[in-house]
């Protein structure tokens, strides 16, 4: 079996064998119920095969589609004359590249089309040649526009952001002038900027995103995964010595879980899946792939912190028509897969957000953290490892050691007790929180409620049970005594493991931890 890594183009998927799961019968409802869309996916999800399966669509190529769904849908099979816009690849944060861009695709259309010497800006000479090219076939144009909003995701947040905007704003001015000519236009991009003037050019799109119909139009869901991959899951199964079950759920930990609509239809990274797949091995693919800067942009400038981004439940209205702002990351960091739905209240009509699979939520961290271990000159992976193996072998001497210099690699002005002690208490967990969550490939519990209080965190190993119970500027003791008197280690009195209460102390003068105490429970006592 093929598996078409970094092919993004329809005809060389179906010439060379390549492996395709079908969507043509999406693509076929999707242009046969209207005609301007808008779809939003994280990147490296599919849109750009989407696109290009669209575009050898409605340039009548019906060979390409033979033994597909499609195929027996369609009976026409017209041939539309197709302008393809793809915005990936350049650098729009380089003065004067975006205009050039536009520039290149005028010009070769022009060529083919002619031009009009009365008609200069960008969006009246696109407008003359989408109706010479509907003149010219006698059919309407089909405009299909991919990664629309990376020419604004490059500056976001720069000086350059407003002039890269009305640049935009220019060119898609086109489509309400020509609406009279178009037979189909499709923008794909990470976010929608709803409300910075890009759409106000033209009629508003259909946008799809959130659409239950169109949820599986890109990325692969568990029966796709089961109907067309079946082998390649019984041959890794074979290689890391599991049953086909427990690696069916092995790979649906890893990259599964994104949801795009209230229905939770399950769906696959497809970057990651396919090269699992071709290389028979499990890693973080999409994330390795990198990092977008605009997402590391809006980090660094948000004061939002991801323990209480995620578990929580947000109005649906905001993923439906927002301003693409850096003080409220929550919509562009799902939008980008870094969250996801986790739950639809429909009485509420809200959504819970959280990670959508173990590989996400490892390298969502590791972002995160990677500032502090910068400043130690190590790596998170190294550092991971390290910590991973201590907590596996009940060293938790090692481990204090290596949560306290941690810590202290924290900038001295991050946080200030004089000035909001509520604020540092709440640093401290977060910073601690962020730790476990990076070290946490088993099963982390925050704050989680028993029936006689909260525990501030507890997470589990094949071996170990740890318990957690923080202070600021108190006492190991105290923190000691709470876990007995409430109870927290009631829950394991049955499991095999042995439990480990920790009481931790955090110091608003030394930035760090002053105190560690631990009590280990064994099942002999």
């Amino acid at each position: 079996m093929k598996y078409p890594i970094g092919i993004q183009t329809f005809s060389r998927i179906r010439k060379n064998d390549y492996v395709y799961v079908d969507k043509t019968a999406l693509i076929y409802h999707l242009v046969s119920k209207g005609s301007i869309y808008f779809l939003s996916r994280p990147r490296r999800f599919g849109k750009s095969l989407m696109i290009s399966t669209l575009e050898a669509y409605y340039e009548g190529r019906k060979e390409l589609f033979e033994g597909l769904a499609i195929a027996e849908l369609e009976k026409d099979w017209f041939q539309y004359p197709v302008f393809h816009v793809d915005f990936n690849g350049d650098n729009f944060a380089k003065e004067g590249v975006l205009e050039a861009t536009i520039e290149g695709y005028l010009g070769n259309w022009e060529e083919t089309y002619g031009k009009n010497p009365n008609y200069t800006t960008p969006g009246t000479r696109f407008i003359e040649i989408l109706r010479r090219a509907s003149e010219k076939t006698g059919r309407g144009a089909v405009v299909l526009i991919d990664e629309y909003d990376k020419p604004l995701l490059d500056v976001l947040d720069t000086p350059m952001e407003e002039q890269n905007r009305d640049t935009l704003k220019a060119f898609y001015s086109t489509f309400k002038g020509a609406d009279k000519y178009l037979q189909f236009v499709m923008l794909t991009g990470v976010t929608k900027f709803s409300q910075v003037s890009v759409f106000s050019g033209f009629n508003q799109p259909k946008d799809i995103s959130m659409d239950p119909r169109y949820e599986a139009l890109c990325g692969i869901t568990q029966e796709e995964i089961e109907l067309y991959f079946k082998n390649p899951i019984a041959e890794l199964a074979e290689k890391e010595g599991y049953t086909y079950e427990e690696m069916k759920k092995c790979l649906k930990a890893q990259y599964d879980g994104y949801h795009f609509s209230e229905n939770m239809v399950d769906i696959y990274n497809p970057f990651s899946i396919l090269n699992v797949f071709d290389s028979l091995q499990t890693r973080d693919y999409w994330f390795a792939s990198g990092t977008p800067t605009y997402l590391v942009r809006l980090l660094q400038h948000s004061n939002e912190q991801i323990n209480e981004l995620v578990g929580k439940y947000y109005d649906a209205s905001l993923f439906a028509d927002y301003k693409a702002d850096v003080e409220r990351p929550l919509p562009m960091i799902y939008q980008s897969g870094y969250l996801t739905i986790k739950d639809y209240d429909k009485y509420t009509h809200s959504y819970l957000l959280d990670f959508p699979n173990d590989e996400v939520r490892r390298g969502f961290l590791s972002l995160l953290a990677s500032d502090y271990f910068r400043t130690r000159g190590t790596s998170v992976s190294s550092w991971l490892i390290s910590s991973v193996r201590m907590m596996n072998a009940g060293e938790t001497t090692a481990l204090r050691d290596s949560f306290t210099a941690f810590l202290s690699s924290i900038p001295y002005d991050s946080h200030d007790s004089t000035k909001n002690p509520e604020l540092t208490e709440k640093h401290f967990q977060y910073t601690f929180y962020l730790i476990l969550r990076l070290i946490g490939v088993y099963c982390l519990h925050i704050e989680q409620t028993q029936s006689q209080g909260r525990v501030d965190c507890i997470l589990e190993t094949p071996q170990y049970i740890y318990i957690f119970e923080f202070k600021l500027d108190g006492s190991a003791d105290e923190a000691l005594q709470q876990i007995e008197e409430k109870g927290y280690a009631k829950p394991y009195s049955a499991d095999s493991r042995e439990v480990i209460r920790i009481g931790v102390v955090f110091s608003s003068q030394t930035r760090t931890i002053s105190e560690w105490k631990e009590y280990l429970c064994r099942k002999s006592e």
